[in-house]
């Protein structure tokens, strides 16, 4: 039976956003990104607080590709330490997790 992924990333621009999320649809690791702009995330990096504009990659997947999915975030994210949190979708529309499902690569 096929698990379903809500997958969270961040990037700091634009352009990476776009590229990346262009780049997971293409290779069929997701079925689809959605990009939200104008985030404000305040963390701790380093040992100190930062402060940065971002832009949040809501990514749609299955766990069946989460590994080559992990892999080409490391490869195309600009980040040393991207965010990659993905969470199992409890339930869903039946046609929306079969086109979901159909659109990845099995």
């Amino acid at each position: 039976m096929t698990e379903y992924l809500q997958i969270f990333s961040t990037v700091d621009n634009e352009e990476a956003a776009g590229r990346i999320a262009t780049a997971l649809v293409k290779r069929r690791l997701a079925a689809c990104v959605q990009i939200v702009p104008n985030l404000r995330s305040v963390y701790w990096w380093q040992g100190k607080v930062e402060e940065a504009g971002e832009y949040l990659l809501l990514i749609k997947s299955t766990r069946e590709q989460y590994p080559a999915l992990e892999r080409a975030i490391r490869e195309l994210h600009p980040y040393d330490c991207p965010e990659l949190v993905g969470l199992k979708v409890e339930t869903g529309l039946r046609a929306y997790l079969d086109w979901l499902q159909n659109e990845v690569k099995k």
